[in-house]
C-alpha cells in the first residue's frame, strides 16, 4: 500500500518532534550534571542545604540565559548571512 503525501508528513512530524525532545532531554541532562557536580558537597545528609540549593539554581539560571543569548546572537547571525547571500544573489543576477 502506497503512502500518502498526509501519512509522510505525520512520519515526518513524529521524526522532527522526537529529535526535538531527544535535543531537549540531552541538554537537561547536562545541566543537571554540570550543576550537580558544581554545587553538591556534602553527601553526609540526605537533605539538601540552602547553600547547594542556591548554587543550583544560580547555576541553571546562568546557563539558560547563556543558552539563549547564543541562541539570540545565532538568529542575528543568520539573518545577516541570508540578507548577504540574497544581495549577492540579486548582484549576480541569480534571482
Amino acid at each position: 500500500m502506497a503512502k500518502t503525501p498526509e501519512t509522510i508528513a505525520l512520519e515526518q512530524l513524529d521524526k522532527d518532534q522526537m529529535k526535538t525532545f531527544s535535543d531537549f532531554l540531552m541538554s537537561y541532562n547536562k545541566l543537571s550534571e554540570m550543576c550537580f557536580t558544581d554545587c553538591v558537597r556534602d553527601f553526609t545528609s540526605r537533605d539538601v542545604k540552602d547553600s547547594e540549593e542556591k548554587c543550583s539554581l544560580n547555576c541553571m539560571e546562568k546557563y539558560l540565559k547563556m543558552n539563549q543569548r547564543v541562541s539570540q546572537r545565532f538568529q542575528e547571525f543568520q539573518v545577516i548571512a541570508n540578507e548577504n547571500a540574497l544581495a549577492m544573489a540579486q548582484k549576480t543576477g541569480k534571482l
